[in-house]
């Protein structure tokens, strides 16, 4: 049977959610505390990457054993005594034997943090930027993200996909006293794309850039065009959504 789960995990000591061989990520942490549970191979399918640094409150992954869904739920209490203390399992879902948690999902959603104040309890879950910004205008630029498809010039130039076009569903700024988060949502992202977004309406922000020209870069799909990526420690994963019919 398969099962869905959520998971939150603060990517600081991570090199992002896949595993790979010369670091470690997410992923092997989970799949290493399952197999030893159940005594056996265990290993599980995300919804995505994210990169190293970033943080996510409600990634998902899909892991297939058998069992009544008791035992789903006593693999997660297991498996949470026994995951690092920056890693922790959310919920469980058992889902369709043809559910995917990569391939059906509609839409993903990203949060980046910025503290415009310092702030010493915020160095890793927020990037620092103490610089007047005009939000109205971050924000009137944000909006013309809705209208486009291809977003070539905020993707990193050495990755291989099929296509660089995506549907942005809502991209904003809201402030709340201190901090200044961004909020988009979209059925799929580049490698990289948030940050490097984040980034070039920052320049907007500082009138480096007008809202005109922040619409000719997206035009021009050309990463040189656009503006530098921020640091990674300001960024969540925050949802994940899928299809009601696929969960039992």
């Amino acid at each position: 049977m398969r099962y869905f789960f959520t998971i939150a995990y603060k990517g600081t000591n991570y090199h992002g959610w896949q595993k790979q061989p010369n670091a470690i990520g997410v992923q092997q942490k989970v799949e290493d505390v399952f197999s030893t549970i159940l005594n056996q191979k265990s290993e599980i399918v995300g919804s995505g990457r994210t990169d190293s640094g970033v943080h996510a409150t409600a990634q998902v992954f899909q892991f297939d054993f058998s069992g009544e869904q008791k035992d789903a739920e006593q693999l997660l209490y297991k498996a949470n005594k026994m995951l690092p203390k920056d890693v922790a399992l959310k919920h469980v879902w058992q889902v369709k034997d043809e559910a995917h948690a990569r391939f059906d999902a509609t839409s993903r959603a990203y949060q980046y943090h910025i503290v415009t104040e310092k702030n010493p309890f915020a160095i890793d879950q927020a990037y620092i930027f103490t610089y007047d910004l005009a939000i109205d205008k971050m924000n009137l630029a944000a909006e013309k993200l809705l209208n486009y498809q291809d977003f070539e010039s905020f993707s990193k130039v050495k990755t291989d996909v099929f296509t660089f076009n995506c549907d942005i569903f809502e991209a904003f700024w809201k402030q709340e006293q201190e901090s200044l988060v961004f909020h988009i949502k979209a059925n799929r992202f580049l490698r990289g794309m948030v940050r490097a977004i984040v980034g070039t309406l920052l320049d907007v922000g500082q009138n480096k850039i007008s809202i005109e020209d922040f619409e000719d870069i997206i035009k021009a799909k050309d990463r040189n065009s656009a503006g530098r990526a921020v640091p990674a420690n300001g960024l969540f994963l925050t949802e994940v959504q899928y299809p009601k019919d696929i969960y039992l």
